[in-house]
């Protein structure tokens, strides 16, 4: 098995590690000589074992730094929710906070720790913090894209009570569609496919249940269950975008030699937290190959989570913003901003449909255009929505009503 394979070589690698740090101290390299020109996977190999934390101690707001709290406010054997909180009083304290849906797409979900520190400046966030498959035993069940939908459900009827904007990124946006802010999803494939949507169609389930599905081999306290390995996918996402590896690796050994190690600090970050992968269920993988490409259930009307027919026509009063990017090749032109076709009770005051010119996936949710651009035209949303609400006489969702608004 290709898993096992790579398991053993990876510690190998970790093995040697001690002697590295030894032949680097003597004036050697700290890598074997031709480890930069090793193919996508000798880099997956090289992907961390395991997620670094959040480790968003503080922010800045107006020049003084805040203290951020974080803990888990529920927990499945899949997923837990995580809830960073500013230690404020007053108005800032009360806005309601953002419920952010991450993608369950091989990438764990502290490398939107940006994303998190950014929507912190105004608002308190909850976090859906997916589990590696390797690290759940094979007793807890099987997981499906259903079973995402519920989750979410669970999660966020638990957290309605402090009133929430509901964020969801790329993948996320279909299990979310009950969402206010949708940023480059593939809610309608049908719009401009991108390439990784003519390669789910040019292939047919029994295909990638034969290419892309391994088994979790021991030590893991997942051994035996079939999965589709982070690894395969973080190979493909540096096969798909090379210039973002380079780039962090790049600016890595800029900042060393330079002897900005600070800066050095943070680009290492970064790079251990895009390398943080996870391995998907197989029924979750072949799900979502399903429901979104093959099907395309959602944009149909077709999709059902057990007897329940999702149905986001129901939503009269949530406010909806969708956001693409004019050069994203994962999520093709118009395929969020199908949403509001999808949500069409939705009034018109509370809707909003941008498009970011020269903006790529990841340029949606990290780095500066998300900073100065589209977080601001986010949180500026938000605000028009509450006001829109208040003006309507419209409390809070409590937990209970939330629960009745979920879009099934």
């Amino acid at each position: 098995m290709l898993y096992a394979w790579l398991e053993a070589q990876r510690e190998f690698f970790r093995a040697c590690q001690p002697w590295a740090g030894a032949a680097q101290r003597a004036g050697a390299g700290a890598r074997p000589a031709g480890w930069p020109t090793w193919g996508p996977m000798a880099r997956a190999a090289d992907a961390v074992p395991a997620p670094p934390p959040f480790a968003i101690a503080s922010i800045e707001i107006d020049g003084a730094a805040v203290p951020v709290d974080e803990c888990v406010v529920d927990d499945t054997p899949f997923c837990a929710l995580r809830k960073f909180s500013r230690r404020l009083r007053g108005d800032a304290a009360a806005r309601p906070a953002v419920f952010l849906c991450t993608p369950l797409a091989g990438h764990h979900a502290v490398m939107l720790r940006e994303t998190v520190e950014t929507i912190l400046a105004t608002r308190d966030v909850y976090v859906t913090d997916w589990r590696n498959a390797r690290d759940v035993p094979p007793e807890a069940g099987a997981f499906g894209l259903d079973d995402y939908v519920c989750t979410l459900e669970r999660f966020v009827a638990g957290a309605a009570g402090d009133g929430l904007h509901m964020m969801a990124v790329c993948q996320a946006t279909v299990p979310a569609l009950a969402a206010v802010a949708l940023l480059g999803g593939p809610v309608d494939t049908r719009s401009h496919p991108t390439l990784i949507d003519r390669f789910a169609l040019e292939h047919d389930l029994d295909w990638f249940r034969r290419t892309a599905i391994d088994i979790v081999p021991p030590p893991y306290a997942g051994a035996g269950r079939r999965v589709y390995p982070g690894f395969i996918q973080h190979a493909a996402i540096i096969v798909a975008h090379p210039q973002r590896r380079a780039s962090l690796e790049s600016r890595y050994w800029t900042a060393w030699m330079t002897g900005d190690f600070a800066a050095a600090a943070r680009c290492l970050r970064e790079m251990n937290e895009y390398g943080a992968v996870l391995d998907m269920t197989e029924r979750y993988f072949l799900d979502t190959i399903r429901v979104i490409f093959h099907e395309r259930l959602l944009a149909q009307g077709r999709w059902s989570i057990g007897r329940r027919l999702v149905a986001p026509r129901r939503l009269t009063r949530t406010a909806l913003c969708t956001i693409e990017g004019g050069r994203d090749d994962i999520a093709g032109a118009g395929q969020t901003h199908a949403a509001h076709a999808l949500c069409d009770a939705v009034p018109d005051a509370v809707r909003e449909r941008i498009t970011e010119p020269d903006c790529d996936h990841y340029d949606l949710f990290l780095g500066p255009r998300w900073r100065r651009t589209i977080h601001p035209a986010l949180d500026a949303f938000w605000t028009r929505a509450e006001a829109a609400r208040a003006a309507a006489g419209e409390p809070r969702p409590t937990a209970e009503r939330a629960e009745r608004r979920i879009a099934h």
